[in-house]
Parts: C-alpha cells; structure tokens; sequence
C-alpha cells in the first residue's frame, strides 16, 4: 500500500483559470469546443459538479457559451455579447440593455442635430 499522501484535487477556481489560460493561448479559438464535462472531470481527477462549476464561472465571465446536447464552445469575440444560443443569461440581458440604450443615444443625437440647426437659423450673424 502506498503510504504517499494523494495529490489535492483542484477546485473548480483552479480549473476555471487552466481553461481561461487554453483559451488565452490559443489551445481553444474561438467557436472551439471544450472537450466534455465528464471527460475533464477524469483528466483533472474531480466530481463532475466541480468542472459544470467552472464551466459556469467561464460561461458568467463570457469567454464560453454553452448548448443544451451539443457542449461548451469558446465564445467568438467579434460576436456581441449575449447573441450567441447559450450565453449566460445575465449578458443577454446587458445586451438587450445596451441596444435599448445606443438607440436613445442615437435619438438623442438626432434631435440635438435638429436643435442647432434651428438655433443656427435663428441666431442673426455676428457683427
């Protein structure tokens, strides 16, 4: 029997930053898929509810998306957030938040636009 202490088992934080660093490093471009929860769950030697933890930190920062029976792919950057099928809730809400908001701006715009050329009719030249 071997009397070694076994290795600690990463936390879901820990492996959360090794996908972050794949993803940062190119291992996973964009629109690549994750290899299965089940199959990291062995590769890192943990619970299958530890690696789902850190795919779910991934997914709540926006760097993965996630499809019901197809897995977890590395969000496309040039895609605007909360777009893509699978984004976390929260982003899709931001960006339905953020459209509302650049169409107000782009409103406002209009009607500034308007405004100084009315205030440019009406104001008499400088002397």
């Amino acid at each position: 029997m071997d009397s070694s202490p076994e290795a600690p088992k990463p936390t879901a934080k820990e492996i959360a930053t090794n996908l972050r660093g794949q993803i940062a490093d190119g291992s996973y471009g964009p629109n690549a898929q994750l290899p299965p929860a089940r199959k990291l769950a062995k590769e890192f030697g943990v619970q299958l509810m530890t690696v789902q933890s850190a795919i779910r930190q991934l997914r709540d920062e926006g760097l993965v998306v996630t499809q019901q029976g197809r897995g977890t792919f590395v969000r496309d950057p040039a895609m605007p957030l909360g777009t893509e099928a699978g984004s976390s809730p929260a982003f899709t809400a931001l960006a339905s938040e953020l459209s509302v908001i650049h169409e107000t701006l782009r409103e406002l715009g209009d009607r500034l636009d308007r405004l100084e050329r009315l205030v440019g009719r009406e104001t008499p030249p400088s002397p």
